[in-house]
């Protein structure tokens, strides 16, 4: 569903019985932190989402790639779903937390892979290990181009390809990688809270980002939902399956406003 201005998205949305908004964080609701353990909360975004989900015909769902612990200390608003690491770990507006991995039956592989990935980065600027519990993710967004592509090619041939097949998959993106439970998917959290907790008559919105909130764009699609992607520079030259832009995070928290009374 493509729209030729954002007063005919507005509109398409504002008209909804019931509006579901999917929302990714880092780099589509704020601009992205100086590093990955950075949490420093953003009280206007606070605001805006608890603005949001006072609307009795709104649900809002947080679905980022960071820990459910730093998104919970980043956005401490009431009756919202949120989702970390992908989706792996949930706290819905009752308070249930739903881990949707057995924790001890991935860490025995991520704990394998840690040392080996901390000794290639060793001494190496610009590199960051994020050990999510979950997920192991290697960051190089401020290393040199040539250094961070040789780096993450020797991260990835560290992962036994053949011992994850069924149960990791591994991400990748602009100077990044990671590996991450299967479930550990945009798409498959969108498809879990839509069965679980059904929201009857809902029009369905997700904004993100990058490559990881494009995988949800088809699960939104197949709702009838609008995907709505936030311009980076790193995903300017891929393909999208977007059906609206937005300039920037900035923009987006502007558009998110035009949807209160």
């Amino acid at each position: 569903m493509k729209f030729n201005n954002e007063a005919e998205l507005t509109n398409w949305a504002l008209e909804a019985l019931n509006l579901w908004l999917f929302l990714d964080y880092d780099g589509t609701l704020v601009d992205f932190a100086s590093s990955p353990d950075e949490i420093t909360p953003n009280p206007k975004v606070a605001h805006l989402l608890d603005q949001l989900a006072r609307q009795p015909q709104m649900r809002v769902t947080i679905i980022s790639g960071r820990k459910l612990h730093d998104i919970c200390l980043l956005l401490p608003v009431k009756n919202i779903f949120l989702a970390g690491t992908y989706g792996i770990e949930m706290l819905t507006p009752s308070g249930e937390t739903i881990n949707r991995v057995d924790y001890n039956d991935i860490r025995p592989t991520l704990e394998s892979l840690k040392p080996q990935w901390e000794r290639i980065i060793n001494g190496r600027k610009g590199f960051f290990l994020e050990d999510k519990g979950w997920t192991l993710a290697l960051h190089a967004r401020f290393a040199d181009d040539s250094e961070a592509e040789d780096v993450l090619a020797a991260a990835q041939r560290t992962i036994d390809q053949q011992k994850l097949t069924e149960r990791f998959r591994v991400l990748g993106g602009h100077k990044f990688l990671e590996i991450t439970p299967i479930l550990a998917s945009k798409k498959e959290a969108v498809h879990y809270l839509s069965n679980q907790f059904p929201f009857p008559g809902a029009r369905c919105i997700y904004i993100g980002d990058d490559d990881k909130d494009e995988e949800a764009f088809s699960a939104i699609h197949s709702q009838n939902g609008v995907a709505i992607k936030v311009l980076q520079p790193s995903q300017l030259s891929l393909l999208t399956d977007a059906d609206y832009f937005l300039e920037s995070p900035q923009d987006a928290i502007r558009w998110l406003e035009n949807l209160l009374p």
